[in-house]
């Protein structure tokens, strides 16, 4: 590698954030108002809003295959063309098989995006709140440690991260899942409401609501002032969206961040580690290699964030070492890189329902009907820990059978213009319980090709796991059938941890340095002027969707890190 031997003032910031993406941008958007002269690195290549589209707008017609994957793409790419968003018109966001390998352990589905806006182009756009009942449960339940804050540490920046983004939902006042600042919600259709009126008959321990999400659905000056506009329900997000109607770093934070004219974006910057001065015992840069030429160079700061999501960030200060730090960063604990949890998503249910054939619906909604937690949430009820919450729809299957309806002539038109029956899917989002064993480590005889040690990863199911999942299929199919559905058919999916893409741990949050990495500020407990605020400083994960949790967690430790600056702290 050669050394750039640019001078340090030139590559001098106030600030440094690592990763593009959902919480690196608004860990830019907060500094950079605040007027601080902000570094932003991205490994990946720069995508901008509406332009860097490129199949935004397609008819499937226009799509060389439909959409759909070719086997040979299949075949390259077994691991990411897994993910429920990976086609022929999304593949340009995620990192191919081959371009940046990593090591299992255990079967892991490591799902990445590798450019400027990071997985915010393709997630699944599901937000929900935590409660006390999520942030005491560690202390409740006896796993974990518990967490440093509570609820009303975060609630007004979830209400903070919620007015800019836009969340559509309905103000259901459930108390382990605290209402957001909402804009009108998505309307359920015909059959989910009727089985959202039998579930409310049958049960007072569970009710189904519409579904959360960031999506604009009413116009309002801060999304006029963004360039936003409301969702079409076109339900192509995942191909980047030319309206901005749903929440993405490109067309919401970035662009925010770029007019205070604090911002500095540099994409194909991959940070090899953070540089920790042992005579002034802080961090003062980073280490970055040009992702095309290889060359090396430094950059400097009084305050880094990283931001890199989940298991990068874990690697970075896992490659962080210095005399100080033998271990990575902040690592005098001995936890960094452990306590790896995720989402559980094994379990489906599938049904029909009779009936309501004189009824359709309009547009292709963003999101699902939810039913939240119900289990182990006031005290514990079954022979596992923690719960889960479930998600479903229901829809008229006939307008996607033409590419298996046989038949020619008038049978075949007349059986595409039949819209058939109505079948419901339900799925699971639960919670797995942080283990230690549940880790991720550096290679030490593989490297990539920037000559960064490959990731280990070592997370697989526990028989938590699984009883939970029994647990779920046994409620949801009697949820189904006391709602009048049949041929109700149960699944174990199989699919290995990493799929959910709700990856979280490895530089958790804890009150006791012995015991965690950071602090209650997200800052690293041996190392003040360094912050994590992506999935990798959680303590558990809940059964909630987490990208609100982090983009509120880094909104307050940005905060607390500007407020910090002006008092000479940091």
């Amino acid at each position: 590698m050669i050394n750039t031997g640019k001078g340090t003032e030139e590559h001098t910031y106030d600030a440094i954030v690592i990763g593009a993406g959902m919480t690196g941008s608004w860990a830019a958007k907060e500094l950079c108002e605040a007027g601080l002269k902000t570094l932003v690195l991205e490994r990946g290549r720069m995508v901008k809003h509406i332009e860097d589209y490129p199949t935004a707008t397609l008819a499937p017609w226009e799509l060389k295959h439909r959409g759909r994957l070719t086997e040979e793409t299949r075949k390259e790419n077994p691991i990411v063309s897994r993910c429920y968003a990976f086609d022929e018109a999304t593949k340009q966001f995620f990192v191919k098989d081959n371009e940046q390998p990593y090591i299992q352990e255990k079967p892991f589905d490591w799902i990445r995006g590798y450019q400027v806006g990071g997985k915010s182009l393709v997630w699944g756009r599901s937000t929900q709140r935590w409660s006390d009942y999520e942030f005491d449960a560690p202390a409740r339940d006896g796993f974990a440690v518990d967490w440093p804050i509570r609820y009303e540490d975060i609630a007004p920046w979830y209400s903070h991260v919620e007015k800019f983004v836009g969340i559509s939902g309905n103000y259901d006042h459930i108390p382990n899942l605290p209402d957001c600042e909402f804009l009108p919600p998505f309307e359920l259709n015909c059959v989910e409401k009727h089985i959202q009126k039998k579930i409310s008959e049958n049960y007072v321990d569970r009710q189904v609501i519409n579904g959360r999400c960031a999506h604009i659905t009413v116009s309002k000056e801060i999304y006029q002032q963004q360039g936003r506009v409301k969702c079409m329900a076109r339900n192509l997000c995942t191909r980047g969206c030319p309206f901005g109607g749903y929440f993405s770093a490109n067309a919401s934070t970035i662009p925010w961040a770029e007019k205070t004219g604090n911002m500095t974006m540099r994409p194909h910057s991959v940070v090899e580690s953070i540089i920790y001065d042992e005579q002034k015992q802080r961090a003062t840069g980073v280490r970055v290699i040009d992702a095309q030429s290889k060359i090396s160079s430094e950059y400097y700061a009084k305050i880094i964030f990283s931001n890199t999501s989940t298991l990068d960030s874990n690697i970075l200060l896992l490659n962080s070492t210095s005399s100080r730090f033998p271990n990575g960063l902040g690592n005098d604990s001995g936890v960094l890189g452990h306590f790896i949890a995720f989402h559980n998503y094994r379990g489906n249910v599938s049904a029909s329902m009779d009936g309501f054939e004189d009824k359709y619906y309009y547009g292709r909604r963003p999101t699902m009907a939810f039913i939240p937690a119900f289990r182990n949430v006031f005290k514990q009820q079954t022979d596992f820990l923690r719960g889960y919450l479930g998600f479903f729809g229901a829809g008229r299957a006939g307008w996607e059978r033409g590419m298996y309806t046989e038949g020619i002539g008038e049978d075949l038109i007349n059986s595409l213009t039949d819209p058939g029956g109505w079948g419901i899917y339900m799925g699971m989002q639960g919670e797995t319980i942080p283990k230690y064993e549940n880790h991720v480590r550096l290679s030490k005889d593989k490297k990539d090709q920037w000559g960064i040690p490959q990731l280990v990863i070592s997370v697989g199911y526990d028989d938590n796991d699984i009883k939970m999942m029994n647990d779920f299929l046994v409620q949801g199919a009697e949820m189904l059938e006391k709602s009048g559905c049949k041929n109700i058919k149960t699944l174990d999916t199989k699919q290995a941890p990493g799929l959910d893409i709700h990856e979280v741990g490895g530089a958790r949050m804890g009150k006791d340095p012995k015991t965690s990495i950071l602090n209650k500020w997200n800052q690293i407990h041996g190392c003040k002027n360094v912050f994590v605020t992506d999935g990798s400083c959680m303590v558990s994960t809940g059964n909630q969707n987490p990208s609100l949790t982090f983009m509120a967690l880094t909104a307050r430790a940005a905060n607390h890190a500007i407020g910090e600056l002006k008092k000479g702290s940091l």
